[in-house]
């Protein structure tokens, strides 16, 4: 049953705990759905028979809707508030992506996955809300929470998928992801039935209502930029890295590469969860981490065998760097009721990225029958990365006086 906050912001660490607990729930649902698809593309692309293109629109269409619905998630977040919100997106979510599973071909698989994405696009505005609802004196440490929720979500999507699920399920890719819609169920409920009551706060309710991003804001502008340049090389691995160890007859490494890019995620986000504040807002925790993505692709393209595993843990653990980072950033750099349409202003421009990168890139490939060609764009991202890293730390926090 939901309990109340104190107003005044205190928190034992018990309540710490559980607090971090849901958004550590909420984290995982919300990254569930959309990883376990990377391992299961050989299998969909054959039965299905699709293109490489096709391949990257799959992979691309949720984060189109991420794109599209970040501001209809920051609306229905200033009416239901950030709860409800969740609860309602976490639920829309596992519905969709159980029924993948019964898709007869390549538009319904595309139709469903849209439903599914815009099940946890409205429900992404709604994290830095919650952070800033429930945790306003650990912002850092409770996006940490909820980001290492996500990254333990993926990294058994990737370790767990060809080995066990698929196995378990008659190596059936329809049954493998109606598997992984269960978690997201679940923790739709577990956040429906924990989750505190928000506290009331009259002379705010006004403020609250407020939804549309300020497009006009360089703040706006360079957290989406920034952190669109991110995804898209976290996601042009996952798109691409499956299909191109395939190809080249080594699908042995598909399981130890997945697992590498998002094992590395999760030791980066847990050690954030100790020591975030030391990276948040260090110009060079970009002009660290672009570079190491850059490597990271890099030796994709030149290195063979194990250490093509080794260097995508290195772009691994670099995109969650920055990620964490940069998405603690809207309840950071904005006051508590403009955190939700701060977000919606920022996904929707970074997810707009993420959706039009793998779709260049596999179109490149198709066009030019080029295998290493794919991760051209996000090598490109890694470099815009580093440099919009540090503009980005120059942003005040509203209330503090510049540096």
């Amino acid at each position: 049953m939901p309990t109340s906050l104190p107003s005044d912001g205190s928190r034992s660490a018990i309540q710490a705990l559980h607090l971090m607990f849901l958004l550590w729930c909420a984290g995982a649902a919300l990254r569930i759905p959309l990883l376990g698809v990377p391992p299961l593309v050989p299998h969909i692309r054959e039965s299905l028979r699709m293109s490489e293109t096709e391949v990257g629109l799959l992979i691309g269409l949720p984060l189109a809707i991420f794109a599209l619905a970040a501001i209809p998630g920051s609306l229905i977040v200033s009416r239901l508030g950030a709860t409800r919100t969740m609860v309602a997106g976490l639920a829309v979510t596992a519905l969709a992506a159980a029924s993948r599973s019964l898709s007869p071909g390549v538009f319904v698989l595309y139709a469903t996955t849209i439903v599914m994405g815009f099940g946890m696009a409205i429900a992404q505005p709604a994290l830095p809300a919650l952070v800033h609802e429930w945790m306003p004196r650990k912002l850092s440490v409770a996006t940490a929470a909820f980001t290492n929720g996500s990254l333990l979500g993926a990294v058994a999507t990737s370790f767990l998928t060809i080995p066990f699920v698929l196995p378990l399920v008659g190596e059936s890719w329809r049954l493998a992801l109606a598997v992984w819609a269960a978690p997201v169920a679940i923790s739709a409920l577990i956040v429906a039935l924990f989750a505190p009551s928000p506290p009331v706060h009259p002379a705010a309710a006004g403020k609250a209502r407020q939804w549309w991003p300020d497009w006009r804001s360089p703040l706006t502008w360079t957290l989406g930029l920034t952190f669109g340049c991110n995804n898209c090389v976290y996601f042009g691995i996952n798109a691409f890295v499956p299909d191109y160890l395939h190809l080249f007859g080594r699908a042995d490494l598909i399981t130890a590469a997945l697992t590498a890019l998002n094992m590395m995620q999760l030791i980066a986000s847990t050690m954030l969860m100790f020591m975030a504040e030391r990276f948040q807002r260090r110009a060079w925790t970009y002009l660290i981490g672009g570079p190491a993505a850059f490597a990271g692709v890099a030796g994709i393209i030149l290195a063979d065998g194990y250490w093509t595993v080794a260097f995508v843990g290195l772009a691994g653990f670099a995109t969650a760097i920055n990620f964490i980072v940069m998405l603690s950033l809207p309840a950071v750099l904005s006051r508590a009721h403009d955190a939700h349409r701060t977000a919606a202003g920022m996904f929707t421009i970074a997810f707009t990225m993420s959706v039009t990168v793998p779709v260049i890139s596999g179109a490149l490939w198709d066009l030019t029958g080029l295998p290493w060609i794919a991760f051209v764009p996000a090598m490109l991202c890694a470099i815009a990365l580093t440099v919009l890293g540090p503009i980005l730390v120059r942003f005040p926090v509203p209330g503090q006086a510049p540096a």
